[in-house]
């Protein structure tokens, strides 16, 4: 059961998001990226994390330098969600933003890794699955990206 302490502190921490959050927000949010559904600063257990793809039981974790300091706590928390299913995924601020092509590349051959397959072979049908890969890492994949609407079509 969530707490009305944890609900109001998760939703306070969604108000006061920092610039990372805010930016790694507007890529993942609305299955921007790969159809993947996140929330942000949600409540698993008795913590609440920054980021959760719950359909592949993934946590994202944007971590700036107070987590230098506070590794027996995130090694506790990694390995509470781990016994719940979760991965946790946990990226540094700086490297957000130096790299955010790379991550979001991590981020998605993590999701990938245990997302169901949206259109299983038939069973007549043996043979090797075709991955597709989203047309851009940027979370502009479904549909945002290539020929305008009202491009001639050839």
């Amino acid at each position: 059961m969530i707490t009305h302490a944890k609900r109001d502190r998760a939703r306070e921490l969604r108000v006061n998001a920092t610039p990372f959050e805010q930016i790694f927000w507007q890529t993942v949010r609305r299955h921007r990226f790969a159809g993947f559904k996140f929330r942000r600063q949600q409540v698993i257990g008795p913590f609440i994390v920054d980021f959760v793809c719950l359909s592949a039981k993934l946590v994202v974790e944007l971590d700036g330098s107070q987590h230098a300091e506070a590794v027996a706590y995130d090694t506790e928390r990694d390995a509470w969600l781990n016994s719940e299913g979760y991965r946790v995924l946990r990226v540094w601020n700086n490297e957000w933003t130096q790299q955010q092509e790379a991550v979001l590349e991590r981020l998605w051959e993590m999701l990938n890794a245990t997302a169901p397959s949206p259109q299983p072979l038939p069973p007549d049908r043996g043979g090797a699955k075709t991955i597709t890969t989203p047309l851009s890492l940027q979370g502009r994949g479904a549909g945002g990206e290539g020929a305008p609407a009202n491009a001639a079509k050839e």
